[in-house]
């Protein structure tokens, strides 16, 4: 897992994090990673996610021990570049470019609540973590297994570097 720290930012006035990282593969299977429910399973939070792949296209959540189920609404869909959706009260953006013989993502989470930066900062830290294990021939347990990152550690650090933080952390102390 990189050792780079996300960012606070602010997109359209509201607040949000922003995390990059480089992958050593082309932004197509990355965006296949990104879009599909198999992969989707191996590093996002939600295990099991189903989207209709249009722009107004209904996105659904399920089993996420930290979250309760739900939906969401596809905001931009342009394969393999652009690819936004709401999450709960959160917009998630990702976005795909050009890196060396790689791509970099980066992701863009508009938070619904200043004081959730840090804290998700952390999840979406080892998230990416595990999204990296599956492009690169690891082996991902998906962010709640217990090979995933130390969220922990990686949200004491986001605090520590004065990041917006104080949003509750669920039971268990591990939401990533």
């Amino acid at each position: 897992m990189s050792s780079e720290l996300g960012v606070f930012v602010e997109r359209d006035g509201q607040p949000a994090v922003r995390l990059e990282r480089p992958f050593p593969v082309p932004a197509g299977r990355v965006w296949q990673a990104l879009t599909e429910p198999a992969e989707l399973a191996a590093w996002f939070p939600s295990p099991t996610v189903a989207m209709e792949q249009t722009v107004g296209g209904r996105i659904e959540f399920a089993g996420d021990p930290y979250a309760d189920d739900g939906f969401g609404t596809v905001l931009e869909f342009d394969p393999p570049h652009r690819l936004g959706y709401t999450w709960g009260g959160d917009e998630l953006l990702f976005e795909l470019g050009p890196r060396g013989e790689g791509c970099l993502l980066a992701l863009t989470d508009v938070l619904e609540e200043r004081d959730a930066a840090a804290r998700n900062a952390a999840g979406w830290d080892v998230c990416l973590g595990e999204l990296e294990k599956l492009l690169t021939g690891g082996a991902p347990t998906g962010p709640h297994g217990e090979a995933a990152g130390d969220w922990r550690a990686r949200y004491d650090a986001y605090v520590a570097a004065g990041m917006p933080s104080g949003a509750p952390v669920p039971e268990g102390g591990d939401p990533g």
